[in-house]
């Protein structure tokens, strides 16, 4: 789905997968397969809705790869996001009332479903569906937890459980597990957009400063340092190495360096230049940005606009070159990118894998794949909402250019479908084994901890924690430590890092089984003892911080770097003494490095903000601190989190202006709230920006108030103003009105000498 004006942090990381498919199947390196040939089929291509079928066949994907319909309409439509339970099951979301016409109308009754799909034949097609839950308001983060459901709706911030106590595939039991009454009154785009039970137990959202642990049946809420800033899904490595992105800005990859209880932390090259630019078939002509984000040669993207959905592919059932990659849809360019995640002394950086060309691109003007999953069967999952409107509607009013695309091709008829395809290989059949972790013991749980399939290591490491069955204490100890522990070899480095991370979970790791995997021969086993070992760093446990110091000399970055974050915020002696050893040994890492600046400057910041804050009135300083959680949560994607602007891949080009030091901010009142209403299009200072800002007049006049006095009081920002009341937001509402499309600097600065001579503005 699309847009928006955040535009947030980057970030790349991933350590490279080990490989569990034998050498006899891997393939040649597939950015040298000379036989893969981009071929663009059509520069203005009809809109017209195909089957499956026709569809499929417009889809151009490396020698080898094939797609295989999983499902489609009328079974399901407009799916957004998926997830399976342990037993294998299907639920499936559905935004029923996503952009329906150009307007948004009815976008958000209370219409769309969760579907449950089963295929009760085994031949890989669903064949069986029931509407779990109905009557939602657009749903698209889905987390499945034993025999439990968690669903998170648009403008609501409660997370509800849902499950089926009869069998008959209705959920009949609703419990709220995470409560906050506030409403979200953000763009739909801006909103939670997934849920991930990470390695390291901890569920985590897309977006904002929280993150959750599943204990009793609830989920208790830990705040996190900053606000993350994703959007359309979720994904992690074999390690636990979280991956975001943004689509407002076309960011492909954000928060990738560093796990987000650290901090936000991204670097402008974690991905090259090559892999923000995406390579269409077909001419996309309904690309928000107009003719700028076309080639002029065929009308194809030139540029990320809206990824989202991504995933580390960690399945079994496709080529082992795959393992490790990152994938991510485009969905206003029809196409999937993927990338090579690679490690360079601990930084993330991803590159293209092909030339001028993506691993999947179609040529059908309604195909939207919104995410891509790896597979219980070991393949990768894509879903198509197959839409003809993918922006919203501050997008595609009647006078802007997408909304003169939408009425002239007739997009807004292609609505109520939706595919779910599987890709698969010439060289491999997919796993047909149909899991049973609900009804499985604890001892046979453990043995999928070694399984080559990831998601099978992931939901049988969930599902034992669900459990916590202590009898599986012995067995996870000794894969832990290498041994056979009830499995029929032993253990995989991988084996062993889930058992770690599932003792921790099921509160039965022992400082005993941490020393020993922190002396393991593999470094990723190492690195999550001492990540682990976090749980006695906070209680000051003196023998464990003095065993952590003796690693202040590891020979792997990633185990340094662990080691400088696990021990950053504890105060004791020992504990800081070894920070600044390993930042004074490691000068040229820039992780380790760049991060701790990032993080001194953070604390400083903090420190600065309440120190200007005290002195307002106290209603001021609430107004204040609200706009700052509003700034962090929305406006720093495209302005920057100091306001300096954001830059992407290396380029000069900003998605937004910088603010920091703005006369605008400082001076006029009336004028940056009448920009706030309005919205703003054309250049700033003789300069274009990729993006118009949409208007803000669907919010408050609190919501307003709030973000103009925190950008015009933000010490990172260099401002230092009077705050915006919103009596004065009210006022200035009541008498400007709110141009379609938005408005100019020029009109906004033409109002202002309008007025000069008006007594009854306020802010003259």
């Amino acid at each position: 789905m699309r847009r928006n004006l955040l535009y947030g942090s980057w970030v790349v990381s991933a350590v490279l997968v080990a490989l569990f498919v034998s050498a006899c199947n891997e393939s040649k390196n597939p950015s040298n397969d000379d036989d893969f040939v981009r071929v663009v089929v059509d520069t203005d291509p009809p809109v017209k809705p195909l089957s499956p079928e026709e569809s499929m066949e417009k889809v151009q994907l490396p020698p080898g790869y094939h797609l295989e319909l999983v499902a489609s309409e009328p079974m399901i439509q407009e799916p957004v996001a998926l997830t399976w339970d342990g037993n294998g099951r299907m639920f499936v979301a559905e935004m029923n009332t996503y952009m329906l016409d150009a307007s948004g109308t009815g976008q958000y009754e209370p219409v769309s479903k969760i579907k449950l799909l089963e295929d009760t034949d085994g031949d890989g097609v669903m064949d069986k569906s029931t509407v779990y839950i109905d009557s939602l308001v657009l749903p698209r983060a889905i987390l499945t937890i034993g025999d439990q459901l968690l669903v998170q709706e648009t403008n609501v911030q409660h997370i509800w459980s849902y499950g089926d106590t009869d069998g008959d595939g209705v959920a009949d039991t609703k419990k709220m597990v995470f409560r906050n009454d506030a409403v979200d009154s953000r763009n739909l785009e801006h909103q939670n957009g997934g849920l991930i039970w990470n390695m390291d137990n901890w569920i985590y959202p897309t977006r904002d400063n929280l993150r959750y642990k599943y204990k009793d049946g609830v989920l208790v809420a830990d705040t996190l340092v900053d606000n993350m800033i994703g959007q359309w899904g979720i994904t992690s490595d074999n390690y636990g190495r979280l991956f975001y992105s943004e689509a407002g800005p076309g960011l492909p990859a954000v928060q990738i360096q560093q796990m987000p209880a650290y901090g936000a932390l991204n670097f402008i090259d974690q991905y090259t230049v090559d892999f923000t630019i995406p390579w269409p078939i077909i001419g996309n002509l309904d690309a928000q940005g107009g003719e700028k984000a076309l080639r002029p040669e065929d009308n194809t993207l030139n540029r990320f606009t809206s990824g989202a959905g991504q995933s580390i592919f960690r399945g079994d059932r496709l080529p082992a070159d795959m393992q490790g990659d990152y994938f991510i849809p485009e969905m206003v360019g029809r196409i999937i990118k993927r990338g090579k995640v690679l490690n360079k002394d601990g930084k993330i950086i991803i590159e293209d894998v092909y030339k001028e060309k993506d691993w999947l691109a179609s040529a059908d003007m309604n195909f939207r794949p919104l995410n891509t999953y790896t597979a219980p069967d070991g393949t990768m999952y894509i879903v198509d909402m197959y839409h003809g409107i993918i922006q919203e509607s501050e997008w595609t009013g009647p006078d802007s250019y997408l909304g003169k695309v939408i009425a002239e091709k007739g997009l807004d008829k292609n609505k109520g479908m939706g595919r779910i395809y599987r890709v698969v290989h010439d060289d491999f059949e997919r796993d047909t084994t149909k899991p049973n972790m609900l009804n499985e013991s604890a001892a046979k749980l453990v043995t999928y901890l070694d399984h080559p399939n990831g998601w099978w290591r992931d939901n049988a490491q969930k599902q034992l924690i669900v459990l916590n069955d202590q009898s599986a204490v012995p067995d996870l100890k000794k894969i832990a430590l290498g041994e056979q522990g009830g499995l029929k070899s032993k253990p995989s480095n991988l084996a062993r890092i889930h058992a770690l991370w599932t003792l921790e979970g099921m509160n039965a790791i022992d400082k005993g089984t941490l020393y020993s995997a922190m002396e393991d021969a593999d470094p990723q086993v190492r690195k999550a003892a001492i990540w682990i070992s976090e749980m006695y760093v906070k209680k000051n446990d003196a023998e464990v911080i003095d065993k952590l110091a003796s690693l202040k000399n590891d020979t792997s970055a990633d185990v340094r770097i662990q080691l400088f974050l696990t021990l950053r915020t504890n105060k004791t002696e020992t504990a800081q003494q070894t920070v600044s050893e390993l930042l004074a040994a490691n000068p040229d890492n820039e992780l380790m490095q760049v991060s701790y600046k990032t993080f001194l400057d953070k604390q400083r910041a903090l420190e600065e903000e309440l120190a200007r804050v005290k002195n307002l009135s106290p209603e001021h300083r609430a107004l204040v601190l609200k706009g700052a959680t509003i700034y962090n949560q929305l406006c720093a994607s495209c302005h920057g989190p100091k306001g300096r602007g954001i830059t992407v891949a290396g380029s000069s080009d900003m998605p937004a202006p910088p603010l920091a030091g703005s006369p605008r901010l400082k001076g006029d009142k009336i004028l940056t709230i009448q920009l706030l209403l309005s919205g703003l299009t054309g250049p700033v200072d003789g300069k274009e920006y990729a993006d118009a800002m949409p208007s803000m007049a669907a919010q408050d006049d609190e919501w307003i108030a709030a973000v103009l006095s925190y950008v015009r009081n933000s010490g990172d920002l260099g401002n230092n103003a009077s705050v915006v009341t919103p009596e004065e937001v009210k006022e200035v509402r009541a008498i400007t009105g709110v141009p379609r499309g938005g408005m100019t600097l020029r009109t906004l600065e033409i109002m202002k000498l309008g007025r000069a001579e008006n007594n009854n503005f306020i802010g003259k």
